[in-house]
């Protein structure tokens, strides 16, 4: 397959708003990717297959190759010289690579060359995000969705999820089990308006929500993984956790929860410090306590597809003491109780989480429901203004995007410059230009790599964006380092906000 298809679907994927035309588009293009697959998809989600290659950002702007007039280099061309770049290693590497991809973008038409440049550089934004892309596999190789989401969950892996949907259909992807040492994709919560509405979805468990970083680990005896939610491994950055994890009485055992850092008196301390230790390359006395919520395997019988209920008693009897604060089957008092207690401890709210709910990846409607009575939403960092007055010469006023559902670019539902303190004023400043798209007078526009966490008070009708919703009274809560744009709620999550009648 020549690279210039996947460019061409790409620029279709980016330019329509239909999620349909997006999802026939892509489908399409992998009907016809044959043993190249797995590079193809790699390269419409933005990585490639070898992840970072090791040429940096220098290295790939100072590319100036006369670019091909037709089009004529192919996926599995580009794929061998990523290989080659990735495994150049000791004296002399940075020229091979650059020889390398020099020769690369030589044969690459001028629309090859943008493509390729953003896609090691990690700005390829065209749309295809994941719903997209498993929507496209599973009508490529005509299996059902909730097959290759299941499939996907498990292998962590879009490429590899493709390759067996479009080589064995169904069979193929029912092969895949958990394994482990091998992360899966994390179940999440949707926000509920209240405690009450999100008790009525039946018996339920509930449980703190805390103000910490999201963990998955797995034990084989002695041999102990901790990953991050976005499914990177930290291992080495946290031997407390291994320590514990390695102590537990079970042999096997794969578990979901939280970790964070406490004050003297067991508070938490702010998100940042416990994000920090997820970048530690030495050993810290920042230490960190484990909170665990859910699990999914269990001294070799897995989980995954049993109830709830069933995985809180597995949960109980492989980490004891470490289960996070929360109450079975609660009455609507007791669940008031917990959500206090909660609170009165310096957490955010409280999950509420069904006890017949299956294990399953991403927001899955309403059997985990997140209660917090101040309201946040998770958005991208879109442009930040220039500021006035006492911040003046500082980036200030940040425009705000939602995700949107169907891969299309973020849809701006708002500005604010409320509660950047002084620090967060300074790094905003040393940090944006990092990651600038254009800029004018008065705004840096950014590509869009940043999260932030947004607290409002309520959501309005506002023809002013493009979304047709406005936040009211946002204000800055924090930076979140450990999600990404594709993790950031989306537009019908903000709309969801608004008052009854008011859409």
């Amino acid at each position: 397959m020549l690279l210039n298809d996947v460019v061409a679907t790409s620029s279709v994927v980016s330019a329509t708003r239909s999620r349909l035309a997006k999802v026939d588009a892509l489908a399409d293009l992998l009907r016809r990717a044959g043993d190249q697959v797995r590079a193809v998809v790699a390269f419409l989600a933005g990585t490639p297959l070898q992840g970072r290659i090791g040429a940096g950002w220098r290295t790939l702007v100072k590319l100036r190759e006369t670019p091909a007039d037709q089009p004529a280099l192919t996926v599995a061309e580009v794929d061998r010289t990523f290989d080659e770049v990735a495994e150049t290693s000791g004296k002399g590497s940075t020229t091979r690579r650059a020889e390398l991809l020099s020769a690369l973008f030589g044969t690459a038409t001028k629309d090859e060359q943008d493509f390729l440049l953003r896609l090691l550089t990690g700005e390829l934004r065209q749309g295809a995000l994941e719903g997209i892309m498993l929507d496209a596999i599973a009508k490529a190789a005509e299996v059902d969705k909730g097959t290759v989401r299941r499939a996907f969950m498990l292998s962590g892996q879009l490429p590899d999820t493709a390759a067996a949907a479009l080589t064995g259909g169904a069979a193929a992807l029912d092969t895949f089990g958990l394994q482990l040492g091998r992360p899966i994709r994390p179940m999440l919560a949707s926000p509920a308006e209240n405690l009450e509405e999100a008790l009525a979805g039946g018996p339920c468990v509930v449980e703190y929500k805390l103000d910490g970083a999201r963990i998955q680990v797995h034990k084989d005896g002695d041999d102990v993984h901790v990953y991050t939610r976005t499914l990177r491994e930290i291992t080495a950055a946290v031997p407390e956790l291994v320590e514990l994890v390695r102590n537990l009485p079970a042999r096997q055992v794969v578990l979901d929860g939280e970790t964070l850092a406490l004050t003297d008196d067991g508070r938490p301390r702010p998100f940042q410090e416990t994000m920090s230790r997820f970048g530690a390359t030495t050993e810290t006395e920042l230490l960190l306590h484990p909170y665990f919520f859910d699990c999914v395997h269990l001294d070799g019988t897995d989980l995954i597809d049993a109830p709830l209920r069933e995985r809180n008693v597995a949960l109980h009897k492989a980490v004891g003491d470490l289960v996070i604060p929360g109450v079975l089957e609660p009455s609507q008092e007791e669940a008031d109780g917990v959500l206090a207690d909660a609170l009165r401890h310096g957490h955010e709210g409280v999950v509420v989480k069904t006890l017949d709910s299956v294990y399953q990846a991403g927001r899955r409607g309403k059997s985990w429901r997140k209660v917090k009575p101040v309201h946040t939403l998770d958005l991208v960092v879109l442009a930040a203004e220039w500021g006035h007055g006492r911040r003046t010469g500082s980036l200030s006023n940040l425009h705000l995007g939602a995700r949107d559902p169907d891969g299309g670019p973020p849809v701006m539902v708002g500005k604010t410059f409320k509660g950047l303190t002084d620090e967060l004023l300074a790094w905003q400043t040393s940090e944006f230009p990092k990651y600038e798209d254009h800029r004018d007078d008065w705004t840096v526009y950014l590509k869009p790599h940043l999260v932030v966490e947004i607290a409002l008070d309520g959501v309005q009708v506002s023809s002013r964006y493009d979304g047709g919703v406005a936040l009211r009274f946002a204000r800055v809560v924090r930076y979140r380092p450990d999600k990404e744009p594709p993790e950031a709620d989306t537009i019908d999550t903000v709309r969801a906000m608004l008052p009854e009648g008011g859409a």
